[in-house]
This record gives structure tokens, C-alpha cells and sequence, in this order.
């Protein structure tokens, strides 16, 4: 029992180095900036606000890591696509076991260089035009490049080390740790924008905030339970009976991945605009214009980026569970579900619930993701827009944290 708990507190005290770590990393700054320009900047482009989530407020300051996650994630939603495209990569990713994941994992990390590249290259050319960054020239681009990518491996490193050695997925932690990193900021841009004939209004939206956090919260531990019986088995010289358990269906079986997918996706408008923008072909400019003007119009981006979670949701859902996995696995077992056949029926039955499930659990993510931006059309306020997308992150990962700690808990009973 005296191992268990040093293992669990080993853990923890692992993950909060991790933290620190990853904290003193946001905060060293790439030289040559004006940190007033940057803020300012910032607070006017909602779109960057966001890419500060993934680089945990290190893009606030241009830091070493302020790319943060986001190559990695948007590695990993190439892989996760491929998948449906490639036999030999899904094949991999669910039928080779760990070490197949190892494998896919892997892949992951050798495209997220090119993708830092590109991603790093769009923001430091943007963030010149803007008088932000001094004119780099080529060595200084090449240098500069050079950092940011190591930085982006390196925060991703740190997040795979954690998930390996601490609790709970390092990915989410990592974007997790970069959200409560920037609550003060955000914290002191609220009161400085407080003014006393709103109070109305900032009561109003700590009450909005309430009631999204409770509703995330019951929406992430909803589940249909389908009931399901195995038939009598021998075991050596043993009979048993007929047994009855549940198969449980999240209403959101894909957690927090559709907004982290779909926020990854509506990056990278802004990061390649000011490529096109910055081109001498005639064409590429006005493409470089109509990103801008997509990524200007906030009306247009909450519809693409409501669409994308709804999206996301059904993929990451249709890669999570397999519903003729699930009826084949049962067969095997001797299980079936009350009133409907083994084999086809079951897996029929299985893909409409989760279908008619997931249908749910998606228009809520896509209405959390997209009511910050109605309520700052409302109020004007923007210190609040990446709020609701916040929220269900926070909320989620503590979630998702608790039952980890109450498994590695529950385990030192046994």
C-alpha cells in the first residue's frame, strides 16, 4: 500500500514539475520584440487569442515554445484522417495493440517539423508585416524557425512524458496548464473593462458561466446504459449462469478532441494568409485577402467553426467505437442484447444509438464553442471569447483527472 501511494504521489509531483517547466518555457521570450505591440495585437485578433490557448499564454510574450501544441495536434488529425484512407495506418491504429500505437505515435511526431515549419514561418512573416517583429532577413528567419520549431517538440516532448509518467492524457494537460496560465490576464482585462452600469452584465455572464460549467458536466458523464446478457458458460468443471451487465454509450464519446480538432483546423487560415499576402503573384494575394477577410468576418468563422466541431465529433466518435467490433466481441463472449440478434442486428442497433447519441453530444459542443463569440457580439466585451471553449477544456480535463486519480486510488484496495 506504502509503494501505491508513492507511486500516485510521484505522479502528481511529476506532472506539477512538467507544469513549472512548461511555465518558465512560455515566459523566455524570442529577442528583438515589443512586448506592448504584442498585447495589443493580441487583444485585437480573437483568432491569435486562441493560439495563445495551445502555447499556454507563450505567444502573449513570443516565447520559445509559441507554438505550444498546436503543430502536434494538427499532426495528429492528419494521421487520424489518413486512417479512414489507408488500410495499413488504421490497421496500426487499432489492431497492432500498443505497439502499433507506438508506431502511429511516432509518425505523428515526424510530421509535426514540417507542419511547425510552415505554422512558424506564417506567424513570424505575419507577425513582421505587423510591426511587431523587426525585418528578420533570411539568417535571422532561419534561426529564429530553427527555435520556434524546437520549442514546439519540446513542449510536445514534455506533454508525451507526462501522459508516460504522470496522470491523465499530457496533450490536454498541457492546453489545460496554458488556460489557467492566462486566467490573470484575463482576469485583470475584465477589470479594467469593468464600468459600474455593467454590473448587470458581469453577473450576468458569471451566471452564464455557471450554467455552461454545470452543463458540461452532465453532458460529459451522460451515458445510455444498453443491457446486455451472457448466456451460461463452462469454466473447467464449473457451470455459471446467465449473467446481466450494461454496455454504457457516452453522449459525448469524444470528449474534448472536436474542439481542439476544429480550433487546430481555423488556425491556420491566419498563419498561411499572411504567406499569400506577402507573395508577388496576383493570385496568391487574393487568396491572402480572402483568408483575411473569412478570418475577419466573426459571423461566418463561428459557422465554420460550429460546423467543424459537429464534424469532428461524429469522426472522433466513429474512431473511438466500432460497433462491429463491439457485436463481434460480444458473439465471441456469448453476450447479446435483449430483443436484438447477435452479429448484424446488434451492430446495426449499436450504430443507432451511438449515431442518434452522438447527434446530441455534438450540436452541444458546437453551441459551447460558438456562445462566447454570440455573447461578445451581445456584449463587446472580448477578454470573453475564448471562454466557453475554455470552460469545456478546464472542466473536461479535471473531469477526465479526478477518475484517473480514483482508479490509481482504487487500486490500492486490491
Amino acid at each position: 500500500m506504502i509503494a501505491l501511494d508513492a507511486t500516485l504521489r510521484n505522479r502528481i509531483l511529476f506532472v506539477m514539475f512538467a507544469f513549472v517547466l512548461f511555465r518558465l518555457l512560455a515566459v523566455v521570450p524570442v529577442p528583438g520584440i515589443d512586448a506592448s505591440l504584442v498585447a495589443r495585437f493580441l487583444n485585437d485578433n480573437q483568432f491569435l487569442g486562441l493560439l495563445n490557448i495551445f502555447s499556454g499564454g507563450g505567444l502573449s510574450g513570443l516565447s520559445l515554445v509559441m507554438l505550444g501544441v498546436g503543430p502536434y495536434i494538427t499532426a495528429s488529425i492528419i494521421m487520424q484522417l489518413l486512417t479512414v484512407m489507408v488500410p495499413s495506418l488504421k490497421s496500426m491504429y487499432h489492431e497492432e495493440g500498443e505497439i502499433g500505437r507506438k508506431k502511429f505515435t511516432k509518425i505523428s511526431r515526424y510530421i509535426t517539423v514540417p507542419i511547425a515549419g510552415i505554422q512558424g514561418f506564417g506567424l513570424l512573416t505575419l507577425l513582421v508585416q505587423q510591426g511587431i517583429l523587426p525585418a528578420l532577413g533570411v539568417a535571422g528567419m532561419a534561426s529564429t524557425l530553427v527555435i520556434v520549431i524546437a520549442g514546439a517538440m519540446l513542449i510536445t516532448w514534455i506533454g508525451e512524458l507526462i501522459s508516460e509518467f504522470g496522470i491523465g492524457n499530457g496533450i490536454s494537460l498541457i492546453i489545460f496548464a496554458g488556460i489557467v496560465g492566462i486566467l490573470p490576464q484575463t482576469m485583470r482585462q475584465l477589470v479594467a473593462l469593468y464600468d459600474p452600469s455593467q454590473l448587470i452584465t458581469f453577473i450576468s455572464l458569471a451566471l452564464i458561466a455557471l450554467v455552461v460549467i454545470i452543463a458540461i458536466v452532465i453532458v460529459n458523464e451522460a451515458e445510455r446504459p444498453i443491457p446486455v446478457t451472457y448466456s451460461k458458460h463452462s469454466l473447467g468443471t464449473s457451470t455459471y449462469g446467465k449473467t446481466a451487465t450494461y454496455l454504457p454509450i457516452r453522449v459525448n464519446q469524444a470528449g474534448v478532441m472536436p474542439i481542439i480538432f476544429a480550433l487546430a483546423i481555423l488556425l491556420f487560415p491566419q498563419m498561411v494568409s499572411s504567406l499569400f499576402l506577402a507573395s508577388s503573384s496576383f493570385f496568391a494575394q487574393n487568396v491572402g485577402r480572402a483568408l483575411t477577410t473569412f478570418v475577419e468576418t466573426g459571423w461566418l468563422y463561428s459557422l465554420v467553426y460550429f460546423v467543424l466541431v459537429f464534424g469532428f465529433t461524429y469522426f472522433y466518435t466513429a474512431i473511438t467505437f466500432d460497433p462491429h467490433a463491439t457485436a463481434e466481441n460480444l458473439q465471441k463472449n456469448g453476450g447479446f442484447i435483449s430483443g436484438v440478434r447477435p452479429g448484424a442486428q446488434t451492430q446495426e442497433f449499436l450504430g443507432t444509438v451511438v449515431t442518434r447519441l452522438t447527434f446530441v453530444g455534438a450540436m452541444f459542443l458546437g453551441l459551447i464553442a460558438v456562445i462566447p463569440f454570440i455573447i461578445q457580439s451581445v456584449t463587446g466585451i472580448t477578454a470573453i471569447t475564448i471562454g466557453g471553449t475554455s470552460l469545456l477544456i478546464v472542466v473536461a480535463v479535471v473531469i477526465d483527472l479526478i477518475k484517473k486519480v480514483d482508479a490509481q486510488v482504487a487500486m490500492r484496495s486490491y
